[in-house]
């Protein structure tokens, strides 16, 4: 009986011990559930619960003309919140209904499921009730637009359960242009570029809102009407012109394919703002190809000789020669404290100073800084500094790096520095900073600070307009003018490094040619690496831009000499430039651009029949025909001593205009525009070489005469006076 007492005790408390830990069970949930409830609901919220930013539009970059350089594309990811009560009221009637409809609206537009494939993912993702069900990511604007007019959709987000979030991707829609200028937007890694110097104002305040996390991470928002809206970014408003920019990349890309250079720069700057109207950087890929890989424009470099117009600018301000001082140029040679300063050629003719900057004379430059400097050659470092060549541009871009100038102080310093720094070497300077000083020269010695940015904008209204910066003068009104007939004396007398570039423009312009041997690391300049370059303004009677052309060539490069190189890139800009800008500013200034010929006191011009007949009927001119035959493809148009319209078939000396086109005969194209000079010779099969502006004024097949398929043809355009 004891036994059996005392396991029956044993069980009974063991019972009693159960009973109390299931009352305490009991209680703690009760007080858990009942007391502490609000607190542990706001826990569970805190951990599924975020604040999350909006982002804010990024704000649009705009050349000057208008263009968008860079801007924010929306992309839309499409969600289903298939618990949404306008779906799931009725039983989900509105679902049913519109299903089939919306799965072939789906099908047709994104083409990527079939309609039944649609119809089979809505029914599964309704069946589990999916509160945030991933239907489509990634999608343009415009299919966005056509999704909102699809069945069940349109009805709205509370009735269809379809959500939209946005996010904005960065395009550059000019692609390579001012690519490198412009910059990149990345999340991911450094910004540069205009996008990475103007980021804050561009950026924006991003905006808050409360979501959710519920399975696979996916972020609902809680309460829309809590949320705090973003302020978008502003827009910027850059100096850059796309024409120009255009131009400045294309002349810059054809000379870099055609000598496989390494890498290049152009500038273009206005010269009475210092805005910049276009920087192109080129530089050669592994592949082979070129891009806009770096800024080039703001990386220092030893100039070459285009650094020379410093150096007359030091001599003259400080008074160390003249213009016509006599010279002696050595034969090309001058040994210096136990190297040789070597001239291109030998420039055995050369009588002064100005002749020897015209021809580019580095012994020169060379002995005219060392006979003035050599017992104190601070001074004429400090020149450079005064003018602000030590100094960076202040050109409002990150990245530019700061140039470098020896001083005696330096460890580098030798007795050779000093001369060698009169023809552009033991010193760098970037492309920018020789573009400012030659600009400042064409500006009459007022030196502009280079900007890039012009305005800021907000909802398309202007709020900022930054206005240009003059930093200093360079020199006296009597230095200026001296520096100028040096630059002038370059590009238009016979003996000048650029004459024969540019001796057959139909305007005169100002520059400096320079080569400088580029060193390569350990190599030095064993490699033969050559940097050509090319600074001038124009035109040279009322500077209007100021260009700068720097590319650094292949090791070993057959061309390499900065007329040959650098200089037909700058001729190239500088002629497109030179239309615009008398086309766009001052059409009167020069007579005949507009390819019309005053004759006895009216205006005649060939061409197209239908070219005049429809200038006509769209200003309304009134014409008569001067021939029975009104039907002459070709045609004079032309008025009379009393201001009469005529329009008459276009003639030739032998076989008649029209005629000479169906055979092998030259017509006579004196007259004719290019376009309609080319259209007759591509349709006759002949190779056509155009020199010069305006109008045919000569031609290398004479009229009548036989012509073949293949035949060369030299076309001489004229009617467009020199400057006076």
């Amino acid at each position: 009986m004891e036994i059996k007492r005392d396991i029956l005790w044993r069980v009974y408390l063991c019972f009693l011990l159960v009973v109390l830990v299931c009352i305490v069970i009991v209680g703690k949930a009760f007080y858990i559930q009942q007391v502490q409830g609000d607190y542990w609901e706001s826990m569970s919220d805190s951990l599924h619960q975020k604040i999350q930013e909006i982002a804010a539009d990024r704000g649009t970059i705009y050349s000057d003309n208008g263009q968008m350089l860079s801007t924010s594309i929306p992309q839309f990811d499409i969600y289903i919140d298939f618990e949404a009560d306008g779906l799931r009221e009725k039983n989900g009637k509105r679902f049913t209904e519109n299903l089939d409809s919306l799965s072939y609206g789906l099908a047709s537009l994104f083409k990527d499921r079939t309609a039944s494939v649609y119809k089979e993912l809505l029914k599964e993702g309704y069946r589990k009730g999916n509160r945030y069900f991933s239907l489509k990511k990634g999608i343009s604007y415009r299919n966005y637009q056509k999704m909102l007019q699809l069945p069940l959709i349109r009805e709205g987000r509370n009735k269809s359960g379809f959500i939209a979030e946005t996010q904005n991707i960065r395009l550059n829609p000019y692609q390579i242009l001012a690519y490198r200028t412009i910059g990149l937007n990345r999340s991911n890694s450094q910004k540069v570029g205009l996008e990475g110097t103007y980021d804050s104002v561009l950026k924006g305040t991003p905006g808050k809102r409360l979501v959710r996390f519920i399975a696979g991470g996916v972020a609902v928002p809680v309460d829309e009407s809590a949320d705090i809206d973003p302020e978008n970014g502003k827009d910027i408003i850059t100096t850059i012109d796309t024409h120009i920019q255009e131009i400045a990349e294309n002349a810059l890309m054809k000379m870099m394919v055609s000598n496989e250079a390494t890498h290049g720069c152009a500038i273009v700057l206005e010269v009475k703002t210092g805005k910049i109207k276009a920087i192109a950087n080129l530089g050669r890929t592994p592949e082979g190809n070129y891009w806009e890989n770096f800024n080039y424009a703001v990386t220092p470099t030893e100039p070459g000789s285009i650094f020379k117009l410093a150096t007359m600018l030091a001599l003259l301000e400080d008074k160390k020669t003249s213009l016509d001082a006599p010279i002696d140029l050595h034969g090309g040679h001058w040994a210096i404290n136990g190297r040789v300063v070597n001239d291109a050629e030998n420039h055995g003719n050369v009588a002064n100073v100005k002749e020897a900057f015209e021809v580019s004379s580095n012994v020169g430059m060379a002995e005219l800084v060392y006979n003035a400097y050599k017992n104190n050659p601070m001074q004429f470092v400090n020149h450079l500094k005064k003018i602000g060549l030590g100094s960076l541009t202040g050109v409002d871009i990150t990245g530019e790096r700061h140039p470098f100038l020896y001083t005696p102080q330096s460890k580098l310093w030798s007795a050779t520095t000093l001369p060698w720094m009169a023809f552009g070497y033991n010193t760098l300077i970037s492309p920018l900073g020789i573009a400012m000083l030659y600009n400042a020269v064409a500006n009459n010695g007022v030196m502009m600070k280079p900007y890039l940015v012009s305005g800021f904008a907000k909802e398309g209204q202007v709020i900022k307009q930054i206005e240009p910066t003059t930093l200093r003068t360079i020199a006296d009104s009597a230095v200026i003018k001296q520096l100028q007939s040096l630059v002038y004396g370059v590009c238009n007398e016979k003996h000048g490094t650029g004459y024969t570039l540019l001796k057959d423009l139909p305007f005169q312009l100002c520059g400096k040619t320079g080569t400088a041997l580029v060193a390569e690391g350990k190599n030095g300049y064993s490699s033969k690496i050559y940097q050509s370059a090319f600074a001038g303004y124009f035109p040279a009677d009322d500077p209007q831009y100021t260009c700068v052309v720097e590319i650094v060539n292949k090791p070993h490069a057959a061309r390499y000499y900065g007329a040959a190189v650098a200089g037909p890139v700058f001729k190239e800009i500088a002629e497109r430039l030179y239309t615009l800008y008398v086309r766009r500013n001052n059409p009167n200034h020069y007579e005949g651009l507009d390819s019309l010929k005053k004759v006895a006191g009216g205006y005649s011009f060939n061409g197209k029949r239908s070219s005049f007949q429809t200038i006509a009927g769209t200003l309304g001119w009134k014409y008569q025909f001067a021939s029975k035959d009104q039907d002459a493809t070709w045609a004079r148009f032309y008025t009379n001593d009393q201001s009469e319209n005529y329009m008459a078939p276009l003639g030739t000396i032998q076989d008649g205009f029209q005629k000479g086109l169906k055979g092998n005969k030259m017509p006579d194209l004196s007259g004719l525009g290019l376009k309609d000079a080319l259209y007759i010779c591509e349709g006759l099969g002949l190779k056509v070489d155009v020199q010069g502006f305006g109008r045919v004024s000569a031609q290398s097949l004479a009229a009548g005469a036989s012509v073949e398929r293949g035949q060369a043809i030299q076309l001489s355009l004229g009617d467009t006076p020199k400057q006076g």
